[in-house]
């Protein structure tokens, strides 16, 4: 259990913040950190049994039926991702506190915080493909939530987004790749896709299952072509950025890849693709790198640099290259944490992060300076910083791949380019602000910040160095763990200090030489560089959504004529390409089942259907004779459920279309009450000639369907209704039990529409026609008396009627939903009889309420059963003998009809009262004939 408590602190812990925003920032800061330290601790208590060999799981069923279960484990990589995550996380948390102003809302930083740390645990410690994925979908919004903090500034909303249109478009593309292993595999947990690694990567569906993976990650991770997202990340706070670049965001692709190589890696697909996009991204994150005059920005590409220094390692994919991978993964998050949180002190204490104006700053920051360069060096590659020991293992491992035939030795070249490149903008960062002439235009005297907000940079600082001397005391288990999990090769890990005078030596050498002759002759190539400066990705991105919007503008003005006709039309044309083609499969449209005999009644009945609805059409011009036609087609449905006995479908028909026809009828009153005929006669025959095939199909294949024998499911209802629910109605025992579930999502999206409509209809503001359609005038009394006579005696008898249906719908042809509908109908009688304020003078309450108490009540009936053991909305039942009653039977399924009950009451009230309240908001107009 304790497994799930470190993943679901954080979020659990989200909340506090929000609650404290009125309190203290040091009370919300404190909760905030206890809350990760919890998970650390815990994790902590873990990591020995981990460490051992054993995988500590947590396993919940959740949706088996999908293959999604909440299931956790924590493995070696698990193990090292997570402490980043919560160790990291706990710094920045510290140095935040200090870096945020006091006009900034603290509470919703922290409380974003969480929601990102969360989701960063759930990724690393799933043990489901489905539930990775979630949690991946979770970084993305909370990481958009984070970015754009201060939103309102343009350009953290723009970078917001950008961010969450390339990471949101790649997990789109990881969830199809990942229903495709999971397809493949049979199951989308760990330990089964695992054992199928060998079946995986023999399958004809393995290049697209890996593209779609890698798309993910690579997006993620900010791989190149999709590295121009995370520059622009960083208008976000620097702790932000800090955290997203050093051990979270950032490190998600990179993680999923390192998860998903015993599966997908090992083939030549994966060491070409992984490997030349590593190389790639690091060549061109370190070279932009060079030129940024942002801080931030300069640390940004570094990391796109480094990232792709990490892919490219799990592309060449061999023990030595998977334990660099890991290894750099470690020193990264130590270095690029602590240079994030320095570049936030300067900003901090100077006002301002351009490298233009910085310089000098050694006088004022004479302790920065110290980690400035000790965290650079590591960053560099610099002998006896942890840094140089993984980038020595990147050069060990590019040497002695042979991937490209007679072209394998650029990668050691193109390696130590880059490698030149980040000593470069490593002494940039360094010498630039630290150095040269000091700076006497700064928006603020610089002085040292507070000692606290430098401890977690020194703390970092110091794990740079201990790393670099002694890495096989402070990182060895951690990454022995880590490689028991990725590596399907054998391995051991050794790191050391000095290998003798050697060929990777060597090119450590040439990249800390070439990186100080690099920086030493920074002009020629930064005049080289403004070739490039008008390509802005920010821009193109714009540019390309722009485009996007105007195409989709065009298509959707071509399509949404605004006419029904033609929409109609076109998905009834749709339908008729489809569907014919299936028919023309259909050797025997009769299936030769017995038919029933036909009668008098049935004939004449099924004539007044077609003529009404034929006459529905052919009025159509007249809004009120159609709508009639239309109340006749209605009711001969209800009949036609009588004549087949269904007792409990025609009172729900017959009193829906009561209710249907006076919403109709309402709505006309603000509507012209004829319409011009409109259609040519090719329009017509068009029509005609649609109308006639749809029918044609559709009577077709109910005359397939009901020729022929079915196994129906009814049996089963049938046999077990009065044992499993307790009910001889065997529709209302469905509704509420059997089929409970499907009963509550309708009422909830009833609820739902009806408030929406609610709403549009509260800010109509319609024009009421003054008289009939004939020109005369409406009557002086709008309530007559005998209208009003009648609808105060119907409305009790109506009610009782309601109740009794009510009641008995469990046993006999009634329930909620019908009871509902007669009580709203008496009620609409009354509106419609004595007016608005006559009504509400009588029965003034919220209908919006009511039909929220309804959902409420259906809602807590059914998790009122998991207090018993039972399944959600599972019904109890028992009969009872009262003395003067008899047996008398009492069912919790009474308790879920009430919730009906009030919902069908309240959003029908909603909608169909405002529609009498509006013609007492408005004046009326004489109508233009």
């Amino acid at each position: 259990m304790s497994l799930a408590i470190i993943v679901l602190i954080p979020f659990i812990a989200a909340v506090l913040p929000l609650l404290a925003r009125q309190r203290s920032r040091l009370m919300i800061t404190t909760l905030t950190a206890a809350a990760t330290a919890t998970s650390l601790a815990l994790l902590l208590a873990l990591a020995p049994a981990v460490l051992d060999g054993e995988i500590p799981q947590f396993f919940a069923a959740w949706l088996p039926s999908l293959g999604l279960d909440f299931s956790l484990r924590l493995d070696g990589l698990s193990l090292l991702f997570a402490t980043l995550i919560l160790g990291i996380g706990l710094l920045i948390i510290i140095y935040a506190h200090y870096y945020l102003s006091e006009n900034d809302d603290s509470g919703r930083f922290f409380a974003c915080m969480l929601l990102f740390m969360g989701s960063m645990l759930g990724i690393v410690t799933s043990d489901n493909l489905i539930l990775l994925w979630m949690f991946w979908e979770l970084t993305s919004i909370s990481s958009f939530l984070l970015i754009g903090y201060w939103f309102h500034q343009s350009n953290a909303r723009r970078g917001a987004r950008m961010a969450l249109a390339i990471t949101g478009a790649g997990g789109l593309a990881l969830l199809a790749g990942i229903l495709l292993i999971g397809n493949i595999a049979g199951s989308y947990q760990l330990e089964a896709i695992f054992a199928a690694a060998d079946e995986i990567r023999a399958h004809s569906l393995y290049l697209p299952a890996l593209l779609l993976v890698l798309l993910g990650a690579f997006t993620k991770s900010a791989q190149f072509p999709f590295q121009f997202w995370l520059p622009h990340a960083m208008a976000a706070p620097t702790p932000v950025s800090a955290y997203l670049h050093s051990a979270t965001m950032v490190k998600a692709g990179i993680f999923l890849m390192a998860r998903l190589y015993p599966v997908l890696g090992g083939t030549s697909e994966w060491f070409t693709i992984v490997t030349l996009t590593g190389l790639a991204t690091m060549l061109f994150g370190a070279y932009f790198a060079l030129f940024k005059t942002d801080l931030k920005g300069l640390l940004a590409f570094s990391t796109i640099s480094h990232l792709g220094l990490i892919t490219m390692l799990l592309g060449l994919g061999t023990a030595g290259a998977l334990l660099a991978a890991l290894f750099h993964i470690l020193n990264h998050a130590t270095f690029k944490a602590g240079l994030f949180m320095i570049a936030g002190i300067i900003d901090h204490e100077t006002g301002s992060r351009d490298l233009r104006k910085l310089s000098g700053l050694r006088k004022y920051l004479p302790f920065t300076m110290v980690l400035a360069v000790i965290t650079s060096a590591s960053m560099a590659g610099v002998p006896l910083f942890n840094g140089f020991l993984s980038k020595e293992m990147l050069f060990v491992e590019s040497t002695e791949q042979h991937l490209f035939g007679g072209l394998s030795w650029l990668v050691p070249v193109l390696a130590t380019i880059g490698a030149m490149l980040s000593v470069a903008y490593s002494i940039r960062f360094v010498h630039g602000v630290f150095f040269d002439k000091v700076a006497t235009n700064l928006p603020k005297q610089p002085h040292e910040p507070p000692l606290m907000m430098r401890a977690p940079v020194i703390l970092l600082s110091v794990l740079c160095v201990a790393v670099g001397i002694a890495p096989m005391v402070f990182a060895a288990d951690i990454l022995t763990a880590a490689m028991a999990v990725v590596s399907p090769y054998s391995f051991e890990v050794d790191i050391a200090i000095w290998h003798g005078f050697n060929l990777p030596l060597l090119m450590s050498a040439l990249a800390l030489i070439g990186g100080v002759a690099i920086y030493a002759n920074r002009d020629e190539l930064l005049s080289f560089n403004r070739q490039f400066d008008h390509h802005d990705a920010k821009d193109i991105f714009a540019r390309i959504v722009k485009a996007v919007t105007n195409t989709s503008d065009n298509l959707m003005n071509r399509i949404e004529t605004g006419s029904l006709q033609r929409y109609i039309a076109a998905m009834l044309g749709i339908t008729i390409i489809f569907v014919l083609p299936e028919l023309y499969d259909i050797a025997q449209l009769d299936g030769g089942r017995e038919h029933m005999p036909v009668n008098v009644v049935s004939i004449v009945g099924a004539i007044i259907v077609v003529l009404a609805a034929i006459g529905t059409a052919a009025f159509h011009h007249q809004r009120l004779t159609s709508l009639m036609m239309l109340s006749v087609v209605g009711l001969m449905v209800s009949l036609i459920f009588i004549h087949f006995s269904a007792p409990d479908l025609a009172m729900t028909q017959l009193v829906v279309e009561v209710v249907s026809i006076i919403l109709m009828i309402l709505a006309l009153f603000f509507m012209p009450q004829r319409i011009p005929k409109a259609s040519s006669g090719g329009r017509v025959a068009r029509d005609i000639l649609l109308a006639g095939f749809v029918g044609g199909i559709v009577g077709s294949l109910n005359y397939a369907i009901l020729t022929r024998p079915t196994n129906s499911i009814s049996e089963f209802f049938l046999a077990n209704s009065v044992p499993g629910g307790g009910g001889t109605n065997v529709v209302n025992v469905i509704l509420v039990d059997f089929r409970g579930f499907d009963t509550l999502g309708e009422i909830s999206v009833l609820a739902i529409a009806a408030a929406g409509i609610h709403k549009l209809l509260n800010n109509l503001r319609p024009f009421m026609p003054s008289s009939d359609v004939d020109g005369r005038p409406w009557h002086r009394v709008k309530h007559p008396l005998l209208v009003q006579t009648v609808s105060q005696a119907i409305l009790p008898l109506a009610l009782m009627v309601s109740v009794y249906i009510f009641l008995r719908g469990h046993n006999l042809p009634g329930g909620g939903f019908i009871a509902g509908l007669i009580t709203a109908a008496a009620m609409i009688l009354q509106y419609m009889a004595n007016g608005v304020d006559w009504v509400k003078h009588r029965f003034d309450y919220n209908y919006q309420t009511l039909a929220s108490v309804g959902v409420m009540i259906a809602l807590f009936t059914g998790l009122g059963s998991w207090f018993f053991g039972k399944n959600f909305l599972t019904s109890w039942f028992a009969h009872v003998h009262w003395p003067i009653v008899g047996e008398f039977e009492i069912a919790t399924a009474i308790l879920f009809d009430l919730g009906v009950y009030l919902t069908v009451i309240g959003a029908t009230l909603m909608i169909l009262a405002n529609f009498g309240q509006m013609t007492t908001r408005h004046r009326p107009r004489q109508e233009k004939h």
